[in-house]
């Protein structure tokens, strides 16, 4: 199947809230992911999620979501000078050694307010659904209204890592979380994705590509790598 028909029966899909794989590359982390829109996520697929993959659960966000909620990447709050100044420890523990990329997507991980512990697949449904949800109707909002909205109905520290595309989306980092909310964004949806890396059995390292495209095709999942998305955008 060529390249762009693959691209639009995974965006349609997408568009639907089905689920689609993507598989970043050789050259990078080698990792298949199972993603799903965020909006789309029930306490059935936060079950599939966990059971099928292994790998960390993770919602990617777009930058433009990133700013609008004024979400922080972590490894910017982590060599803030006043935050080590009264953290030591932060200077030990800088992130400078990355065998992947220079910079980590992380940003704040969340619960929604009305969950109990965040954690069980109802809690994380929930706090992954509102999010995907809210960045939709804070689109045409102030930054200030988002942020307000994003406290009233989220806390922090939660069980829902966010990871933030990088400014410049593909054109300036490939990694999964770029990857994820391109999916998002050729589906016509807001670029925020829940999704996990998908392990071997054992956990002790990535699905093979072999095995990934096995599941995909087991359950009738489009499953797509790097250069096809990269390709869509003309990349």
């Amino acid at each position: 199947m060529e390249s762009s028909e693959l691209i639009r029966m995974a965006a349609d899909a997408f568009a639907q809230g089905k689920p689609v794989m993507v598989f970043d590359s050789d050259f990078r982390e080698c990792e298949t992911d199972l993603l799903w829109p965020a909006a789309a996520a029930t306490p059935a697929v936060m079950r599939r999620l966990r059971q099928d993959c292994g790998g960390l659960l993770f919602l990617a966000i777009g930058d433009d979501v990133g700013e609008k909620f004024g979400l922080p990447w972590l490894q910017d709050l982590h060599t803030h000078p006043v935050l080590v100044e009264e953290n030591p420890v932060l200077d030990s523990l800088i992130t400078d050694d990355l065998q992947y990329d220079t910079r980590s997507a992380f940003t704040l991980s969340l619960n929604h307010r009305e969950t109990f512990t965040g954690i069980t697949d109802h809690d994380r449904a929930l706090t992954t659904r509102r999010f995907g949800e809210l960045a939709s109707e804070m689109q045409e909002e102030s930054a200030i209204e988002a942020m307000a909205a994003l406290g009233k109905e989220f806390r922090t520290p939660g069980h829902i890592p966010l990871c933030r595309e990088a400014p410049g989306g593909l054109e300036t980092r490939q990694g999964h979380t770029e990857l994820a909310v391109a999916i998002a964004r050729l589906a016509g949806l807001v670029p925020c994705t829940i999704g996990a890396e998908m392990l071997q059995p054992d956990g002790d390292r990535a699905l093979s590509v072999e095995d990934a495209r096995a599941y995909a095709a087991k359950h009738q999942i489009p499953m797509l790598t790097g250069e096809d998305i990269m390709k869509a955008f003309g990349l």
